[in-house]
């Protein structure tokens, strides 16, 4: 089978168009949709693509297959990877649901603290805004101006393909339709309220304009062998700051997903960011500015990259 990935790319018209990536190729799924009958579900999104997954998945392969050996009359529908412009793969999800603190190594460099039992705690999550935070690939990181502590966080998060609503970990992957990329960037002197009763203030530290680079696409679930075992790098201004593993994952996805689900029903689209390594500024005292850049690597997921300049 092809390996292949689910993408938006920008159109002639600027509006965000689904497509796979196969190989070197981007294919557009309205455009394969006139040429292909199989193609029988919803392509005028990628969320909408999502919403039908278990119908869609085999139709996707199949057609992943077709490109890769004899694209024939799928001509109109191709286009060299190299030649479009790649937006977030979710144009926008209805939720980022953020595992807080979920990487051992993590929790180690922030606060020294041991990993909680499992058995007495479950995970914590906090929200960040899709429609307001979400970017793609190479779009600009706009650094607010009332923050002068912008940290980086890169996090390997799961995206929901079937609504999903009091499921057990043992069948919560089923749930999953793949994996993408997103960094969860952090105001670290915005995330606390010494006006106020309550001292912490998630939706101050947490979301703002493209704080939540996403993409590059997203990857089906079943092309990951071990999704225990990704090599995860950030790259900061060219400098290597996160390099760690997926393996240091303390609440598994299954678990998030179980978590989550009790709480509400998790929608198709649904992000779920599930944890940072260890490598971020705070513990250093270094921040973003301006003229840097932030580069992760996931491995068998891909690459995001997004340069930084001054908001306002």
């Amino acid at each position: 089978m092809t390996d292949f990935a689910l993408l938006n790319f920008e159109g002639n018209d600027g509006a965000a168009v689904p497509g796979l990536k196969v190989g070197d190729l981007v294919v557009s799924l309205p455009a394969a949709a006139v040429i292909d009958k199989k193609i029988d579900f919803p392509t005028a999104s990628t969320k909408d693509v999502l919403w039908h997954w278990d119908r869609a998945l085999p139709v996707l392969q199949g057609l992943a297959d077709h490109v890769a050996g004899d694209p024939g009359g799928l001509s109109d529908a191709l286009q060299p990877l190299d030649d479009v412009n790649l937006l977030a793969p979710i144009l926008y999800p209805d939720a980022i649901f953020c595992a807080f603190a979920n990487f051992t190594d993590h929790m180690q460099e922030m606060s020294g603290r041991e990993p909680p039992d499992k058995t007495k705690v479950r995970p914590l999550h906090f929200i960040k805004l899709g429609a307001h935070c979400v970017i793609g690939p190479e779009a600009e990181v706009r650094l607010p101006s009332h923050s002068q502590k912008v940290d980086w966080e890169a996090e390997l998060a799961a995206v929901i393909g079937r609504p999903a609503r009091n499921v057990s970990a043992a069948d919560a992957m089923d749930y999953v339709a793949g994996y993408t990329i997103v960094n969860d960037l952090s105001l670290r002197d915005q995330g606390r309220r010494q006006d106020w009763n309550g001292t912490q203030d998630f939706l101050s530290g947490k979301s703002f304009d493209t704080g939540a680079p996403l993409g590059p696409w997203i990857v089906p679930k079943g092309q990951i062998k071990d999704i225990y075992d990704l090599d995860m790098k950030q790259w900061v201004a060219g400098k290597l700051q996160q390099d760690s593993n997926s393996s240091f994952m303390h609440f598994t996805i299954a678990e998030q997903v179980e978590a989550l689900s009790h709480k509400f029903t998790l929608r198709p689209g649904d992000v779920i960011a599930t944890g940072s390594p260890s490598g971020n500024g705070r513990p250093q005292g270094i921040f973003l500015e301006p003229g840097q850049d932030l580069r992760i690597e996931i491995e068998g997921i891909g690459t995001l990259h997004n340069p930084i300049v001054q908001g306002d």
